[in-house]
């Protein structure tokens, strides 16, 4: 009787995320590497073999596995191309490798194994009729006409051997269901993005900076090292409970209002505020980004002000209160009068949905490529998951980043569901054991598998108290932690002049003092105190450093001093070790703990310490590195070691 069943077990498959529900991430040109449990009853030989395709193939590509340890396969895929691929493990008998290794002890026992050799050549003849390959009908030929011994030779022989394994018999295979793993540009791992606030770019007190003015301030953010201008809304903004300065409730005269109180008689979220110009000098303004070697991240904030044209063209798409009002937004004991949301459960969501999903494309189409998505939390998850999978099916190359500060569960869930990138708690870790913990989550736990953490160090609503307090040490040492910790991340524009003014009294408030959330700003960008030289070193050293530019490559190190973190990073050859004194108040001497396996230094060799910063050199020899880092003058050390 014929088998009808597969016995080959496969389980603990690695990486697979909830079963399979939710793709893991990767970057194009990747190696996927796949690991799983393979095994069954008995003693026979195993073989397996990862299977990928492009999503929406036919056709499969397969890998080999190799037995690793304890049933425990592993195998490895490239993945090529900015795209969605599919993959799963394929596992069978060998039946071949199992004769072969039964009739060879046999033959070491002494035994004479014409019956084996007869078993081995109908399995040959198997093959070839499976194939229809001529090198295995020649075997059989030659089996067939030769005796005893030479077909001892020939059927027990290596050549044999691997003619067969092209062959095998999987009618019996087992296979796992399908994962998925989404393969994004390699913009989805490293990058500086610098948030770049149209209306505080220009040199007239008492209106916004244009497109065409805001191209001015471009040469001097490339030229500090940055990848991604992120642009808070450009659309309309509404006069209904117009915001005031620092969010007062009434608008002075010529108050232009929080821009993600998006819509006016001007249009809504496929037009652009009037003050900013036209869209196509927005679109002059991308082309003008991109030839300064960066590319533009706009704002996706679903949230409408009460003179949004939609109110009006579809009232169903809002809940409205018993006296028939539509109720402004709320978190409570927060208000945002001059905002309403729309309701995703409406009786029309259909229509609503693919109206966020045109417009999302209608910007992409204009040349945006990154979203920062504004407080995705608030919306339903099935929304996004189906949102970003609409648009990178057509558009793989496009970003999505989940501005969700918000509980852990949630923001992993958001990152889970497609988000390409994730804001973090790094804003409020600052102790050695808390960043040690939580970087460990990030790139050895599971979240590693899907959530790229975008490390901004303040935003425009988020000033941390240690920039508050303890002036331009702290913001190197977080400019430093954030840009070396994680391969992306960001700042608000006016951190570079080190701002730090918040609303309120000190440490009893996040949000800035005059912020341009609400009003007009001009900056004066060379003001005395400011770190962009500083800036510029950092991002220089992430460019010149390809270690730098990957995240799971981290691991700490031993720094003598609880307040000093001490980590490293290595890939392909380059590796930089980094100290960071994490207390912006006192200078500290600390010994480290060099980790010269990752600049493949040996303990007895010489080697040159260059420290990246500051661009100074120095010897050394042994595992003790002593440095004595001084809050105004190094807050930071980024060492490179080199032999003599």
């Amino acid at each position: 009787m014929q088998q009808a069943y597969s016995t080959v077990v496969i389980e603990n498959v690695y990486p697979e995320l909830e079963c399979g529900r939710y793709p893991v991430k990767r970057e194009a040109g990747d190696e996927l590497r796949v690991t799983a449990d393979v095994f069954k009853e008995g003693h026979d030989k195993l073989a397996a073999a990862v299977l990928y395709r492009r999503h929406g193939e036919a056709e499969w590509s397969e890998e080999p596995m190799h037995f690793v340890d304890n049933d425990r396969w592993g195998g490895g895929v490239v993945l090529p191309e900015n795209a969605r691929y599919e993959y799963a493990v394929e596992a069978w008998a060998d039946t071949f490798a199992t004769w072969l290794d039964e009739a060879r002890k046999k033959v070491a026992d002494g035994q004479r194994i014409e019956l084996e050799l007869t078993e081995g050549r109908d399995l040959v003849e198997a093959a070839r009729e499976r194939s229809g390959d001529p090198k295995l009908a020649a075997v059989v030929e030659e089996y067939d006409r030769e005796g005893y011994e030479d077909r001892l030779d020939l059927m027990l022989s290596d050549t044999v051997a691997a003619m067969m394994s092209e062959h095998p018999d999987r009618s019996h295979a087992t296979r796992t269901r399908t994962f998925e793993v989404v393969a994004d540009r390699e913009r989805a791992r490293y990058g500086a993005w610098y948030e770049m606030f149209h209306r505080s770019q220009g040199t007239v007190e008492g209106r916004s900076a244009t497109f065409a003015e805001m191209e001015e301030r471009l040469p001097d953010i490339a030229s500090m090292g940055f990848d991604v201008v992120y642009l808070v809304p450009i659309h309309p903004i509404g006069h209904t409970n117009r915001k005031g300065k620092n969010n007062a409730l009434t608008a002075a005269p010529g108050d232009p209002g929080s821009p993600y109180a998006i819509g006016s008689e001007q249009g809504g979220h496929k037009a652009v505020e009037p003050e900013l110009g036209t869209l196509e000098d927005f679109r002059r303004f991308l082309g003008s980004v991109e030839n300064h070697g960066m590319e533009v991240a706009l704002d996706f904030a679903i949230q409408c002000s009460p003179d949004h044209p939609y109110l009006k063209e579809h009232p169903e798409w809002f809940k409205h209160r018993p006296d028939g009002s539509i109720k402004y937004a709320e978190n409570p004991p927060k208000k945002y009068q001059d905002i309403v949301n729309v309701d995703f459960h409406s009786s029309d969501w259909e229509g609503l949905w693919r109206e966020w999903l045109d417009v999302t494309l209608f910007w992409v189409e204009q040349g945006v490529k990154i979203f920062r998505v504004d407080n995705p939390h608030t919306k339903p998850f099935a929304f996004w998951e189906w949102l970003i999978r609409s648009v990178q099916d057509e558009h793989p190359e496009v970003i999505f980043l989940s501005e969700a500060f918000t509980r852990p569960k949630v923001m992993r869930h958001l990152a889970k569901l497609g988000f390409t990138q994730s804001y973090t708690y790094f804003t409020w870790r600052h102790g050695k054991q808390e960043l040690t913990d939580y970087l460990t989550e990030l790139t050895r736990e599971w979240p590693s598998e899907y959530m790229r953490p975008n490390f901004f160090a303040n935003t425009h609503d988020i000033l941390p108290p240690i920039l508050q307090f303890a002036g331009r040490p702290a913001f190197k040492q977080r400019l430093v932690l954030a840009a070396t910790l994680s391969s992306t991340y960001g700042i608000y524009n006016g951190y570079e002049l080190c701002e730090n003014t918040p609303r309120g009294e000190r440490g009893s408030t996040l949000y800035y003092q005059d912020s341009e959330v609400y009003e007009y700003k001009v900056r004066d960008w060379d003001a005395p105190g400011n770190i962009k030289d500083y800036v510029r070193r950092i991002n220089l050293i992430r460019r010149e450093n390809p270690a730098l530019r990957y995240l799971k490559n981290l691991t700490f190190h031993t720094a003598w001093n609880d307040d000093v973190l001490f980590y490293a990073k290595e890939m392909e050859g380059n590796a930089v070790a980094v100290a960071v004194n994490l207390d912006p108040y006192e200078a500290k001497e600390v010994d480290l703990e060099l980790p010269l396996e990752l600049f493949g230094i040996a303990e007895d060799e010489d080697y040159v310490v260059e420290e990246l910063i500051s661009g100074t050199e120095i010897g050394g020899r042994g595992r003790v590195k002593h440095v004595y880092l001084q809050p105004e003058s190094n807050v930071a050390e980024i060492l490179r070691l080199r032999k003599l």
